[in-house]
């Protein structure tokens, strides 16, 4: 997100850039050397073909037919040949009096769903292998004649392959993908998602964003639903789509944009401070693989920055939670600027809250009436804006006694806490759990897992009897990694209960808060928060020594504890996400500038510091404006292990001017990329997902724009310390060089790394999962045309996606797609 001057409807992210520790870089801390590194019988004149992978392909985004690239057709008594995920078609042909009677039996090989298996044709989807195996199948006939045929055939099924081809880089004001796929758009900003809502407009006049799909949608993830409307797990066509809404492209959402002065019009703010939140939506798969979504649903649902919300764990209770709303400090309001997310195994949803400080106003004026101990976590968290993102606390409500908008207002204006919103911002930067089958249920924030910029949560690989593990990125310039392990071990038996949420409580409101950090020799450590090991925070500048009273205050100011303890620094540490099969962590590191990352202050876990000019001006960008992929490894593979190994799986580079120095990873053309930010492991429940899962990657990037949309990229990944001890010379201003050892995973290949999707003109390509049998992907298209006016959008998409063109001033509108590959297959494979 774009940080803009402090209008009244400005908007800032608040918290980038804060820390103004000097925690020493790895050069300071260690300098060390790497060391590592069939035949059918022909009774009744009866015939069979097994058809691997033949189905009708189709264009980018449309269901115009086209010719398979590569069709495989075997006859019977011949051997054939499939990846997994690949579709399966076994036919048989009578040519005589015809079968009367047909079927298909699985007679050798892993065990596979035969779809037909009663008809002369039957169709599977290959499963996943870890090398080539042979599947064999019988079929048997009947005729008129009462004549029985048999024959056999058989399939050698090979592991899984990115089979498409990869996208060439566009910037075109469309969602692109590989020939072969369809491209459905599902719910759009604005639309209804209850009974009697009316269709949107889109023309500014809408209303009611309580009862329709916010702005900005983010992070999104399925969770199943029987057709009696119970959780299902496995349910691949009937299901709810959890999407976070993290911010507003405002100037789309009134006539003429959003009034620019103060007191901001009680009617504006209301819509933006509902556009934001999260949503739940029905989803349905109809009739040929049509997907829509159910306006009138029962679980459709809005939590927006109003609805109510409680507070869990060791925050809960105390001071720094007492606002005039909550005097006890166990209640609030609502979830804010909720960027990533994460997902449990017992059925729950934790969305999280990223950038929320700038929504405070909080003038520097305020700063006489606040001891200098909270302006040392003020400062630290961003809370400096004087009038709030858009202006909300300007409002003048025409109910005196509404506090909706007071709320917004930071402010120490009361005799004490309660008597005002001077802790309104200790209420927000936290993991939110809530129950995405239960309406009734109130969203719990989870504070043992610390107050940050959460770009999200994600559990790592669950073991019975071991403990369970979060991993957390703090996304801003120079933050910190952190992992929160709980103190009660997995019981697989929790996943099914009824009471999710207090399976919730079980593992997330008791356990340790841990910040990395990285050593250089490709180890690191796991440091932990608690009260009476952490060092009181060192001055800083204008700050001065913190001292923490209490496990709750390094809670609610985690990031001080992570600078006194003297953790790594980070390029933004943005999503991450658990291999399935490997349990080893991923997490993107989006990108950073020369301020956050001179030439003299990289290390080897943020190796870089270069230029990448950028536009027809070649603006200057140095730092580490392409970013990075870091991945890593628990001891013992451990969730509780105080160390773990990590490499950097990829960075990110421009392929047409970056050398070895920069382009490390040796992306070419059809893989460059730059900016990663989302990160999503196929589910293990789909060949996708399973021996080596697909990895997808999607971009938020301003770097590279001028050669491409943002794009998301499909990968095939291996493991911690599969590349080499690598020594790249850095290059600032002025020809100065600086030199820096790293460890770089395995070189990327077309085989493990290609190009899927290009979004629409100014997007973000965000949020991403898929059907638990792979067949149906689903992505976050978010704020295309962010930059265009109401009276000139610069894009206008989802309107013009399936015909490529839209009726002149159609505003544009964030949005989900569901990918489908047009024979029925695993996406990707």
């Amino acid at each position: 997100m774009t940080a803009s001057t402090d209008l009244a409807i400005g908007y800032s992210d608040g918290d980038v850039d804060t820390n103004n520790t000097a925690n020493p870089t790895l050069n300071a801390l260690i300098e060390q050397r790497y060391s590592r590194r069939d035949t059918l019988r022909s009774g009744a004149s009866a015939a069979a073909v097994a058809v691997f992978g033949g189905g009708i392909l189709a264009a980018c985004d449309s269901a115009n037919a086209g010719a398979d690239p590569s069709p495989n057709l075997i006859s019977v008594g011949s051997s054939g040949s499939a990846t997994s995920g690949q579709v399966v078609t076994l036919t048989s042909n009578a040519t005589d009096n015809g079968p009367i009677t047909s079927a298909w039996v699985q007679t050798g090989g892993p065990a596979v769903t035969l779809i037909g298996a009663s008809s002369p044709n039957a169709s599977f989807i290959a499963p996943s292998v870890a090398s080539t195996t042979t599947l064999s199948f019988q079929y048997s006939a009947t005729d008129s004649a009462g004549q029985t045929t048999q024959g056999t055939t058989t399939a050698a099924i090979s592991p899984a392959a990115l089979r498409f081809t990869s996208l060439s880089k566009n910037k075109n004001d469309v969602v692109t993908v590989p020939a072969g796929y369809t491209v459905t758009v599902m719910t759009r900003l604005g639309d209804p998602i209850a009974p009697g809502v009316a269709a949107y407009k889109n023309d500014g006049t809408d209303t009611n964003f309580a009862q329709r799909i916010g702005d900005h949608g983010d992070a999104l993830y399925w969770y199943g639903l029987s057709a009696a409307g119970a959780r299902d797990d496995n349910n691949s066509v009937r299901g709810l789509m959890v999407q976070n809404h993290e911010n507003l492209n405002v100037q789309y959402l009134h006539p003429a944009g959003p009034t620019n002065t103060l007191p901001r019009p009680e009617a504006e703010a209301i819509k933006e401070i509902e556009a934001h939140g999260v949503s739940v939506t029905e989803y349905v798969e109809g009739a040929n693989r049509a997907w829509t979504y159910v306006q009138n649903s029962t679980f459709n649902r809005r939590i927006t920055p109003n609805t109510p919300v409680v507070f869990n764990g060791p925050v809960k209770g105390t001071h720094w939670l007492f606002t005039a709303f909550s005097n006890d400090g166990t209640a609030g309001r609502g979830t804010i600027n909720n960027c990533a997310n994460g997902h449990t195994l017992w059925g729950t949803n934790i969305t999280c809250e990223e950038n929320w400080a700038g929504y405070f106003a909080r003038p520097s004026a305020d700063n006489a009436t606040r001891s200098p101990r909270e302006l040392v976590a003020l400062r630290r968290y961003g809370v400096t804006s004087t009038n709030g993102n858009y202006g909300w606390a300007s409002v003048v409500p025409a109910d005196a006694s509404n506090t909706v908008f007071k709320r917004w207002d930071a402010r120490a204006t009361g005799a004490s806490a309660t008597a005002d919103y001077r802790n309104e911002p200790n209420q927000f930067g936290w993991c939110v759990e809530f129950d995405p089958y239960d309406k009734a249920a109130a969203p719990r924030k989870r504070t043992a897992l610390g107050r940050l910029g959460h770009e999200g949560a994600w559990l790592g690989k669950l073991t019975p009897g071991k403990k369970v593990s979060v991993y957390l990125g703090d996304d801003s310039r120079g933050e910190y990694f952190y992992k929160f392990v709980s103190n009660a071990n997995w019981d697989a038996a929790d996943a099914q209960s009824a009471n999710r949420l207090s399976i919730g409580d079980k593992y997330l409101d008791a356990g340790t808060l841990y910040v990395a950090k990285f050593a250089a020799n490709g180890t690191g450590s796991w440091v932990p928060l608690t009260f009476g090991t952490v060092p009181n925070r060192p001055a800083q500048g204008s700050d001065i020594e913190y001292v923490f009273e209490s496990q709750a205050d390094i809670l609610v100011n985690t990031r001080l504890a992570g600078d006194a303890v003297g953790a790594t620094r980070m390029d933004r540490p943005e999503w991450t996400a658990t291999n399935p099969a490997t349990g080893e962590i991923y997490l993107t590191l989006t990108n950073n500038n020369a301020g956050t990352r001179p030439l003299n202050g990289t290390d080897a876990a943020n190796p870089r510091h270069y230029n990448d000019p950028t536009g027809p001006s070649n603006s200057a960008q140095f730092g580490n404006p392409n970013g990075h992929i870091l991945r890593l490894r628990e001891n013992g593979d451990d969730p509780a292990s105080l160390t773990f190994a990590w490499d950097i799986y990829l960075f990110g580079a421009d392929s047409a001017d970056s050398n070895s120095d920069v382009n490390i990873s040796g992306l070419t053309a059809a893989n460059d990329f730059s900016s990663p930010d989302g990160l999503w492991f196929s589910r293990p429940t789909n060949a996708g997902g399973l021996v080596k899962p697909l990895l997808w990657i999607q971009t938020d990037d301003g770097a590279f724009t001028d050669r491409t949309n943002n794009q998301m990229l499909v990968a095939i990944p291996g493991t911690v310390g599969d590349g080499a001890a690598v020594t790249i010379t850095n290059r600032g201003t002025g020809g100065a060089t600086a030199t820096q050892t790293t460890r770089r995973g395995a070189l990327a290949t077309d085989a493990t790394l290609k190009r899927f999707l290009i979004g629409p003109v100014e997007c973000e390509i965000t949020g991403v999962d898929s059907t638990p049998d792979g067949r149906t992907l689903f992505v976050g298209i978010q704020h295309p045309g962010e930059n265009g006016t109401p009276a000139s959008p610069s894009s206008a998409w989802p309107a013009n996606q399936a015909t490529g063109s839209a009726p002149a001033g159609t505003r544009p509108r964030s949005a989900i797609v569901a990918i489908t590959k047009n024979d029925g297959g695993v996406v990707g494979l």
